[in-house]
């Protein structure tokens, strides 16, 4: 599924419902979200890392939504390299 699509499947499930709640609201369930992704990173299992990837995910699809920003074009910043130097892999100073 590309981005574009991913971000139209979350509309159609969750449009209403997080539009409802509220940008605010919406950015509070995803930080939650940051957090469940990190504990499964350092502590879970690759399978419960997998599952809260894709609910960081559709979280940060949701907040595109609602904010007006569509996602597909913004992943564009990075379709030709880095978007600082230019590079791919990036060569700017660390």
């Amino acid at each position: 599924m590309d981005i574009a699509a991913f971000q139209a499947q979350m509309r159609l499930l969750y449009g209403d419902r997080d539009r409802s709640r509220g940008l605010a609201r919406s950015f509070a369930w995803f930080s939650e979200e940051c957090g469940e992704l990190s504990r499964a990173l350092f502590r879970g299992t690759s399978a419960e890392r997998e599952h809260e990837f894709a609910d960081v995910l559709a979280w940060l699809a949701s907040l595109a939504d609602q904010a007006g920003v569509d996602l597909a074009a913004a992943a564009r910043r990075y379709a030709d390299g880095c978007p600082r130097c230019g590079d791919a892999p990036c060569a700017c100073p660390m």
